[in-house]
């Protein structure tokens, strides 16, 4: 089970808006620089998020991309899901007609639970979350002692 550059980088833009939430749109040329993204695939991962109500875009002088909701209230698991779908680690996992054991396996059992765990720890991580914890990572690094 893996998730794409789609889902890492769209974390990575959604935590970024939500350290400018409530400031107005961020320019895509403010977010490529800080999260070392190319201009053109955070358009391709924003079309996303925007049809999935996360995301808004403003255009004109001042525009940009800013968070349709309060950093609070969007989970990694709404930003992964919108970008990725459903992260199962095998198909049988979220649909057990796909295999012909499907109803009646072990194995298919210890799959779900790896998927409920993963849906679980990404639930429970807020856009807020990550932003304060990348904030006081980055404040931690620029701590001097003389």
């Amino acid at each position: 089970m893996k998730v794409s550059t789609k889902g890492r980088y769209g974390l990575r833009v959604m935590m970024e808006l939500a350290g400018h939430y409530g400031r107005g749109p961020m320019p895509v040329e403010a977010i490529a620089r800080n999260q070392a993204i190319s201009g053109k695939y955070i358009h391709v991962l924003v079309m996303r998020l925007r049809a999935a109500g996360l995301v808004r875009s403003v255009r004109g002088p001042g525009g940009g991309y800013e968070l349709a909701k309060e950093p609070s209230s969007i989970t990694a698991l709404d930003v992964v899901s919108a970008l990725e779908g459903k992260i199962v680690p095998v198909e049988c996992a979220a649909n057990a007609s796909s295999c012909p054991r499907g109803g009646g396996c072990a194995v298919r059992d210890v799959w779900s639970n790896v998927a409920s765990a993963v849906d679980g720890v990404l639930s429970r991580l807020t856009l807020e979350d990550l932003w304060l914890r990348q904030k006081s990572m980055t404040e931690e690094s620029l701590t001097y002692c003389i």
